[in-house]
């Protein structure tokens, strides 16, 4: 006997956008809160609550789970992972989102590809290397690399770090 599966569609549910957001399908977004003049690739998944800056890009293969929120002026790199539950009872919350902790990304932050980052803060004008594992909270600026991510170059105060200049 075949067993029928239960199937749920993607697409975009109870989402606030800013003006000029730009977005390429397929994706899933539901929930979330996406600023003005942002970028938001194919093939993301971005969950409730989850909150975005202004003129943010976020390239495909993207997921931002529940509890994230990202400044302005940032860049997420294809294929980054944030992760709101660190598995404290040796095993998945299954749910149970007061096992979930938050993760607040600063201002004029660039997230290379394919890095995971664990429930963190990290402050404004630093360089996440690509496939990178962020575990601690970075609270300096600079461009961090390895798993776990470390300081590897410091960035000056007077450094206007600008990942992406905005268009129009």
């Amino acid at each position: 006997m075949l067993n029928e599966p239960i199937i749920q569609a993607s697409g975009i549910k109870n989402v606030r956008f800013g003006e000029n957001v730009k977005l390429v399908q397929p994706l899933n977004l539901y929930g979330c809160t996406i600023g003005k003049d942002c970028f938001v690739g194919p093939f993301t998944e971005i969950q409730a609550n989850v909150v975005v800056g202004e003129r943010t890009r976020i390239q495909s293969h993207s997921f931002i789970c529940e509890g994230v929120t990202i400044g302005s002026d940032c860049f997420i790199g294809h294929g980054v992972m944030f992760i709101n539950d660190r598995f404290k009872d040796a095993g998945p919350a299954c749910g149970d989102k007061s096992k979930w902790e938050k993760t607040t990304i600063g201002n004029n932050v660039s997230i290379g590809s394919n890095a995971t980052i664990l429930p963190v803060t990290i402050c404004n004008g630093v360089v996440i290397g690509a496939g990178s594992v962020v575990t601690k909270d970075i609270l300096e600026r600079g461009v961090y690399v390895g798993n776990p991510a470390r300081l590897k170059t410091s960035l000056p105060l007077t450094s206007t770090l600008n990942p992406h200049p905005s268009t129009k």
